[in-house]
């Protein structure tokens, strides 16, 4: 395991082929302001089918995992969304993003902008949907790389 500022990360988890857990997260709501607008912002960026709607929700299925948005005209409380994708989804990604025009950064700080993080030996990069909302994608989860890796995860590497 390693330690980072008050919590730790561990380096050798258990996969849920492993073990006994059934436990899955099903989906989470998201408020927006225009939630086909915001629904269909995610699937184009991320290459996922076309959002469905179903009641009050427009529903953007990410594996086992689907986002609701909701629509709301009340102050949105902006949340970070991070997907796990491999090396070919993060160069289509990316490359989207970049067709958009869109600010993106190398950090959750929002400080190097233009620039894509490297690591953990992966790749990572944030940018905003249209509510405010923080997205990411990575390739490798953040902290697996331990304190080996040629440029760990600044939370693990500064407590080395």
């Amino acid at each position: 395991m390693q330690r980072g500022r008050g919590w730790t990360i561990k380096t050798e988890q258990k996969t849920n082929e492993d073990s006994d857990m059934t436990i899955h997260l099903n989906h989470t709501i998201v408020s927006a302001r225009d939630r086909e607008g915001s629904a269909q912002f995610l699937s184009d960026i991320l290459g996922v089918a076309a959002p469905e709607t179903v009641g009050p929700f427009a529903i953007v299925q990410i594996g086992e995992t689907s986002l609701d948005f909701v629509e709301t005209e009340e102050e949105i409380h902006p949340q970070h969304y991070a997907f796990s994708v491999n090396e070919a989804e993060f160069d289509a990604i990316f490359q989207r993003i970049k067709d958009r025009g869109l600010s993106y950064w190398a950090d959750p700080s929002r400080r190097n902008e233009g620039r894509i993080n490297t690591w953990d030996g992966g790749r990572g990069m944030y940018w905003d949907d249209p509510n405010g909302h923080l997205l990411e994608i990575i390739t490798r989860p953040y902290g697996s790389g331990g304190t080996t890796t040629d440029n760990p995860h600044p939370l693990v590497g500064e407590n080395s």
